[in-house]
């Protein structure tokens, strides 16, 4: 699986995958592939520092990335006080409610939330980055679009290509003109934030609309003969991201939500607003309904949203209360059925690629090996 971008940073199969676990970004990379570590969970930069330097040391010299989240346009003199002032007391009384009618407990006295997602916050993505900045990393990815011309600028400066995620030909073209250096066109299938536009459809559209520009395919990848077609349609390579939450490297500290996904079919997750504020494709949950119910008071924007549920999704994953019990995944948790290590799903991945390959060839008329 190798392509002009594969060859440009030095990885043998052009398999991108994002994941908030620095083991399975690790892994990836050793793997042949390039691993790239979600920097949203981390509001503390100490922590990040700390998680990338263990990735740095495991990932046997090979590339890694980071991935965050922060809006295009600046906004200055905006705190997350400011922000958290802006809830609607009807909005808390709900998720109150909600929470105390399925039983959930409160945390411990002194306990904190583990799961304050902030990191949309542009303050805090712009922490992340003097953390990432000082290490080695090979990408910087943003979920949101185009990040600010400032840190493009200071990506190039310090040698790092960035990449942005784009759900439209449209955006795709945005992040051209802002200086992007790979495009990754993720489908309506993909887990987390995305777009109305089927891989199928959208991956051409953007590798035309960009072009010489790499793209990667994303959105309902998990096998290899998916990857095969991501590459047929113009891609130079794949961006994976559910397909890792159920390897052994992976740490949703849930049994409970492992067992949810590894039994989950490939209908059983919803676009939803009810995470972050932002259309997000994640496990169907009495707590999405709830979110989705007219009768309710409907999820706010970003970043409102994600400050309002944070201490609640916090308590929920706790206290594995099954119902309500979630998380950001894509339509391919269906072929999630088995945990396995990560280098066995990338074995796997690359022997469908081969069969792929070796089956258009066979149709074609050529030699199949």
């Amino acid at each position: 699986m190798e392509t002009e971008l594969s060859r440009q940073l030095g990885i043998e199969h052009a398999i991108f995958g994002f994941t908030p676990f620095p083991a399975v970004a690790a892994a990836i990379s050793r793997a042949g592939g390039f691993g790239v570590l979600g920097a949203v969970r981390y509001t503390a930069p100490d922590d990040l520092a700390r998680d990338l330097d263990w990735l740095h040391d495991h990932a046997d010299g090979k590339p890694y990335g980071l991935d965050v989240v922060m809006p295009a346009r600046k906004v200055e003199g905006v705190s997350e006080a400011d922000v958290e002032a802006m809830i609607p007391e009807g909005h808390r009384r709900f998720v109150r409610d909600t929470l105390a009618e399925h039983g959930v407990p409160e945390l411990a006295e002194g306990e904190r939330s583990g799961w304050r997602i902030t990191g949309w916050m542009e303050d805090v993505a712009r922490r992340q980055l003097d953390v990432a900045f000082d290490r080695p990393i090979r990408l910087l990815a943003n979920a949101l679009g185009s990040p600010p011309a400032d840190v493009v600028k200071r990506a190039h400066d310090n040698g790092v290509l960035v990449a942005a995620l784009a759900g439209s030909a449209r955006h795709a073209r945005h992040h051209a003109e802002a200086g992007i250096d790979i495009v990754v066109a993720q489908g309506y299938e993909a887990g987390g934030h995305t777009g109305e536009i089927a891989s199928m459809v959208l991956t051409p559209e953007v590798a035309e609309a960009v072009a010489p520009l790499p793209v990667l395919a994303a959105g309902g990848i998990g096998s290899g003969e998916q990857i095969a077609a991501g590459l047929a349609l113009g891609a130079q390579g794949v961006w994976i991201g559910s397909l890792w939450l159920t390897t052994t490297e992976a740490r949703l500290g849930s049994r409970a939500l492992t067992a949810k996904l590894l039994a989950a079919g490939s209908g059983d997750t919803v676009r939803s607003r009810a995470l972050t504020g932002k259309p997000a494709r994640q496990l169907r949950t009495a707590w999405t309904d709830a979110w989705d119910d007219p009768a309710g008071p409907g999820p706010l924007p970003m970043p409102l949203q994600g400050l309002l549920v944070a201490e609640a999704v916090s308590r929920i994953q706790r206290y594995e209360v099954e119902p309500l019990l979630g998380t950001p995944v894509g339509q391919i948790v269906g072929r999630m059925n088995a945990e396995r290590p990560v280098q066995e799903v990338f074995d796997g991945l690359t022997r469908g690629f081969e069969r792929a390959v070796d089956r258009i060839n066979r149709i074609a008329g050529r030699s199949g090996s």
